[in-house]
């Protein structure tokens, strides 16, 4: 069994229900538990920021699937839930990405693992460095805390009291 943290994000619709839904989801999955969640934050878009504001959460999850076979797993999801690509860094229902499998690094045509811009946001590490304070990237060797750290202040989070994505999993 591998450890894998996922990154979730919603902007579009009842967000917080959208990533309580899916993260219900794939707790469903017989190959994957959903074993903690992070606090949920609010965080302005990256990229295209004429859209609505995203709530982001990363997911601990042990699963026996193969990394590619994972991500086949959460594109499934994300189309399941009603996400159609019209628009890199776009407006979306829901978003989920393989943030880390393990300690390993995999560079594969449409999978990159960890996220290769992980380290680059806010709205990742944040929530990664609750869930796995301890945890360091295994490309560059630092801590989720320490990387956060080296984060530009302009990219602000801010966490939500009260919504909790662990209440649906089981």
């Amino acid at each position: 069994m591998a450890l894998a943290y996922i990154g979730m994000g919603a902007n579009l619709e009842d967000r917080a229900a959208v990533l309580r839904r899916a993260a219900a989801a794939l707790d469903q999955h017989d190959r994957l538990e959903v074993k903690a969640a992070s606090p949920v934050y609010e965080t302005a878009p990256v990229g295209v920021t004429a859209q609505p504001t995203f709530l982001n959460a990363v997911l601990a999850a042990e699963t026996d699937l193969e990394p590619r076979a994972l991500l086949e797993y959460l594109l499934a999801v994300e189309k399941r839930f009603g996400r159609v690509r019209r628009q890199r860094w776009g407006p979306r229902l829901l978003d989920l990405d393989i943030l880390l499998y393990g300690n390993e690094i995999i560079r594969g045509r449409g999978l990159e693992i960890p996220h290769p811009r992980l380290h680059k946001r806010a709205f990742v590490l944040a929530p990664l460095c609750e869930l796995a304070p301890g945890g360091r990237h295994p490309v560059f060797n630092k801590t989720f805390p320490e990387l956060a750290e080296s984060i530009s202040p302009t990219q602000e989070v801010r966490k939500l009291d009260g919504v909790s994505l662990l209440s649906v999993c089981t």
